[in-house]
């Protein structure tokens, strides 16, 4: 899924799920977390792809076949942020070390959920990786008619949190009167 959508129903999920814990959950790192994947996957091989183009170490920005420095390590990225595996190591070490669990991190996790059912091809993810490669060849994201019942479906789930926090609150003891 598209980074926005990403951060969209990371949102989403958060405004739903922190209404009713007792705990509360910071958005802004709920959804950092829930585009973590991409943008460490993505954004430090721009990055690093930049910087060569601007010290002239490459003459073009896009990388090509006959480039000398290809991005093979950009998978090991892709695979690693897009790991349970290591999501799971993650949460628990933090978990462990702040003694209660970082909420917010969760994030993450829906992150790998969304994508699995909506990757394919070479994008497909080994969600197991470093154990397994392992992958569903789910549906693809950028298809028209999908990208349009996603935004669809976000646009209905933003409406639907709209109107219920727009309802006046009525106490227990109010409803029995």
């Amino acid at each position: 899924m598209d980074i926005f959508a990403h951060a969209l129903w990371t949102a989403a999920v958060g405004l739903s799920v922190r209404r009713r814990l007792r705990r509360p959950i910071r958005l802004r790192w709920l959804v950092f977390w829930g585009v973590f994947p991409d943008v460490f996957s993505f954004v430090i091989p721009a990055v690093v792809r930049i910087w060569w183009y601007a010290t002239g170490v490459t003459h073009h920005l896009l990388p090509d076949a006959n480039s000398p420095r290809h991005f093979q390590w950009v998978w090991q990225l892709y695979y690693g942020s897009h790991s349970m595996v290591i999501f799971a190591f993650v949460f628990g070490v933090v978990w462990l070390l702040s003694k209660h669990p970082m909420l917010e991190l969760l994030g993450w996790l829906l992150h790998i959920l969304i994508d699995i059912p909506t990757h394919q091809g070479m994008f497909a993810l080994h969600f197991l990786w470093p154990l397994s490669s392992f992958s569903v060849s789910g549906l693809r994201w950028e298809n028209r008619w999908f990208f349009a019942m996603n935004y669809g479906a976000l646009l209905l789930v933003y409406l639907m949190i709209w109107i219920k926090r727009r309802r006046p609150r009525t106490s227990p003891q109010a409803a029995h009167e």
